[in-house]
């Protein structure tokens, strides 16, 4: 079925039909259609715009499993006036959405390879549909590894998903937080010291990379210094998004506009931009 929006800049309303929160400020909201739609088809890596009426709209990334498109599922973090009024909405109420925009992961291209996803942070909620590809189709994949870390263990999204995950024998999962107290009793450290513990052939490797920038740049660095080629890692580029069409200007990186472009970029193609600050 077709997506419901003709026109991509006009927001189409969809109902939420449960909230979950997260962590202290950040909330999975699930979404249906309120016209009787069939289903929301997306990619694994797009984006939607989410228009809270009477304030505004934000990109966020959808964050739900691409093979269930009866339902549409966000995640969002509560740091604006848009998205503290999105994660403030309740069940039976409604919102706008326009979408889908936006490259996605390189699923298919992965087939046959290795495979490590590698999130900091929210950046999780835009690799979660990457995940539940991967797994659908797990014997067309070699070696798949999650490589996750938050500030502290308070801060870790889809805490049971990432349970049930890491209990599955074909597929590892590490994990790792900042600083912890308390009962925790796992890693503490940054993302790209975990990249050590993980099984895969540098040479028939694909990497996809989603969080704050120092902690993509660093993550980077210790690919390559592993022998990961520039064209096998892959980054989402998600920075001040706007309008979704490349019109604005908001997210021009270099040549690129990022929500038209990207968001996901592979590091050959972006890293002259991707290495410059403040661009």
């Amino acid at each position: 079925m077709p997506n419901p929006a003709a026109d991509p800049l006009l927001p189409v309303p969809f109902r939420v039909s449960k909230v979950g929160r997260e962590t202290a400020d950040t909330f999975t909201l699930t979404l249906e259609g309120t016209a009787g739609d069939q289903g929301f088809l997306f990619a694994p890596g797009q984006f939607n715009m989410l228009y809270a009426f009477g304030i505004g709209e934000s990109p966020i990334s959808i964050s739900g499993d691409p093979e269930r498109p009866e339902t549409l599922v966000h995640t969002v973090r509560a740091v604006g006036p848009v998205t503290k009024a999105i994660c403030g909405l309740k069940k039976g109420e409604v919102l706008g959405v326009r979408g889908p925009f936006g490259a996605p992961w390189p699923v298919a291209a992965a087939a046959g390879q290795d495979v490590l996803v590698i999130a900091g942070g929210l950046g999780l909620a835009p690799l979660r549909p990457a995940v539940y590809h991967l797994l659908s189709r797990r014997r067309d994949y070699g070696n798949l590894e999650l490589i996750y870390g938050a500030r502290t263990p308070e801060d870790l999204l889809y805490y049971k998903e990432l349970e049930s995950w890491r209990g599955r024998f074909d597929f590892r999962v590490h994990v790792t937080v900042d600083a912890a107290r308390g009962e925790w009793r796992g890693s503490v450290g940054v993302v790209p010291h975990l990249i050590a513990h993980a099984r895969f052939d540098p040479v028939n490797t694909l990497a996809m990379v989603c969080g704050p920038g120092v902690m993509m740049r660093f993550t980077v660095q210790e690919l390559l210094a592993h022998g990961l080629k520039t064209e096998n890692i892959y980054l989402s580029m998600e920075r001040n998004m706007k309008c979704g069409l490349g019109l604005c200007g908001h997210c021009q990186l270099g040549p690129f506009f990022v929500c038209k472009d990207g968001p996901v970029f592979p590091y050959d193609r972006i890293k002259d931009w991707f290495l410059t600050r403040e661009v």
